[in-house]
């Protein structure tokens, strides 16, 4: 295969085993790249930022490209897209840029001069300076025009522009600064990740990110807390599924004393549960009888999945046991360790017909394959058998990132979209401040490019599989959304709520981008009393 013939439905496999016999000196690459920025390997050439002259005559890749084909100052002015013509910055410059504190970091010689962003603004929280500065306009998001063309180059054999657009990441990536230049930190890895992982050639990394897993139990607890108590990326989802079941148990008659039973399939880790725990304490006529919560995490071989895991030790049972007892709730805690999703049934969780079962199922059933095997709707026919009083589903709302789905670069890109928000958010969050708990987070965030089962789906599609297996979508009560905005309007002003009006979900936003969606499900009484699998 030629340069100037990228076969474009070549798997991502392929091309890097194309680039592994062309350059032998991959793995002297990968070392060298973090080594130094005086790179003498062969493969990069004399001069890497000489003029290159690319072919448009054969290459797809390059007509969508808005790289210059010759490079006449800083090497990130000839990958940038901009909205009116901008003086060039030596790369010393842009170097020391990326080591200054967000709130003065300024990006009209590197970027486009981002936009305040043109989405609702339903909360009431104060936007810092960095939410003005660098919000979801496109134009302001300069990472992101370096890392997707250098994934499409990956996809589509462009080994020229490969290198160069690395060591131009090289240049600028960091795990500090504003969100751009972590932006480009995480992205890089996972290119080099991709690289590595086909080729069996280890790559260095700049900087390993800290994960959920190699942090210590206190420092992961402590975390957690102060992120949920700054960002509503998952407050709001807890919040929401919490009275949810409130919901739930109020339409019930009040005489019928039954268990609620709880199974828990998510990343909250425990902190959702005290708040409904407290609710429960103070509902008319008293708690149920009994509380079971039964959690399931992630079983050991997907220790990728992005906020799911938690560090070697970590015990939130006791701390939730010593709350309801305080609020006099009678609880009992079972925990399914290393229990694959396709396993659940009602003997193993060991469910009755005289309690009130409510599946909460958050930011999980999207790693679940929905092509070859059909694991996901198979788990809804799962759970669908169960008997569930309620199903309260929150997940990712974006499109598929799999590799039956899309492309590499494709992939990639939906994932990249995904971070972007996150660490956009988090910025403002914390204000601008370089934390470990913002790196822990942002590092847990980071796996989803990397995580071969992120296989997001629009809401629409998961109304589509739920029905299809005998579930009707019910709308959340009003106090419950009320609540909902009323907890929103303690954090930045960028966040919104929206409620759609077909079904009754409500999604979550940050600068008029879909983040989340939270739902309601209960089992149509039409269908049948039980689904195959």
């Amino acid at each position: 295969m030629l340069f100037d013939e990228p076969d474009l439905d070549l798997d991502p496999g392929h091309i890097l085993d194309w680039l592994e016999d062309s350059m032998p000196s991959l793995p002297s690459l990968l070392d060298d790249l973090y080594g130094s920025t005086d790179i003498s390997d062969d493969w990069w050439g004399s001069d890497p930022f000489e003029a290159i002259n690319i072919s448009t005559s054969n290459s797809a890749e390059n007509l969508a490209s808005p790289v210059s084909s010759t490079f006449t100052s800083s090497p990130v002015d000839a990958f940038l897209v901009y909205d009116e013509p901008q003086e060039p910055v030596p790369v010393s410059d842009v170097s020391k840029k990326r080591k200054a504190p967000d709130d003065h970091i300024q990006m009209t010689q590197t970027a486009p001069q981002a936009k305040r962003s043109n989405g609702n603004k339903k909360g009431n929280g104060k936007s810092t300076k960095e939410n003005s500065n660098s919000g979801n306009n496109k134009g302001g998001r300069w990472a992101e025009q370096l890392l997707n063309p250098c994934a499409s180059a990956i996809s589509s054999g462009n080994v020229t522009r490969v290198q160069h657009l690395l060591f131009v990441l090289q240049e600028l990536a960091s795990p500090t600064g504003d969100a751009n230049y972590r932006l480009a930190s995480h992205g890089m890895q996972a290119l080099l990740h991709h690289i590595s992982s086909a080729t069996n050639t280890p790559a260095k990394v700049m900087t390993p990110a800290i994960t959920f897993a190699a942090s210590t139990p206190k420092f992961f607890q402590k975390s957690l807390i102060n992120f949920n108590d700054i960002n509503p990326w998952f407050t709001i989802p807890n919040n929401i599924a919490n009275n949810a079941i409130l919901q739930v148990l109020s339409e019930q008659d009040q005489k019928s004393c039954k268990t609620l039973h709880i199974l828990d399939i998510g990343v909250s880790h425990g902190f959702q549960w005290p708040t409904l725990l407290e609710a429960l304490s103070r509902r008319p006529g008293g708690p149920p009888p009994l509380v079971r919560l039964t959690v399931v995490p992630p079983t050991l071989d997907n220790h990728q999945i992005p906020f799911a895991n938690c560090p070697p030790g970590y015990d939130s049972a006791s701390n939730i046991y010593r709350f309801a007892k305080n609020l006099n709730i009678n609880l009992q805690i079972n925990r399914l360790d290393n229990c694959p999703l396709q396993s659940l049934n009602s003997q193993v969780i060991s469910s009755s017909p005289d309690e009130t079962l409510i599946v909460c199922a958050q930011f999980r059933l999207h790693n679940l394959n929905h092509t070859k095997p059909e694991n996901r709707t198979d788990f809804l026919k799962l759970m669908r058998n169960m008997d569930p009083q309620a199903v309260i589903l929150t997940d990712n709302n974006m499109d598929c990132s799999c590799t039956s789905c899309s492309s590499f670069d494709t992939r990639f890109s939906l994932n990249l979209d995904y971070l972007w928000c996150f660490l956009d958010s988090t910025s403002v969050a914390f204000k601008g401040r370089e934390m470990e708990e913002r790196k822990l987070l942002e590092g847990e965030a980071a796996k989803a490019l990397i995580n071969t089962c992120e296989m997001n789906q629009k809401k629409e599609k998961w109304g589509e599989r739920m029905n299809g297996v005998g579930f009707v979508e019910n709308a959340f009560a009003e106090d419950v959304v009320d609540q909902a905005r009323a907890l929103l309007k303690k954090y930045d002003s960028h966040w919104e709520m929206r409620v759609d009006e077909k079904d009754g979900s409500v999604g979550l936003w940050w600068k008029g981008q879909s983040v989340s969606f939270c739902s309601l499900w209960k089992i149509d009484a039409k269908t049948s009393d039980s689904y195959s699998v």
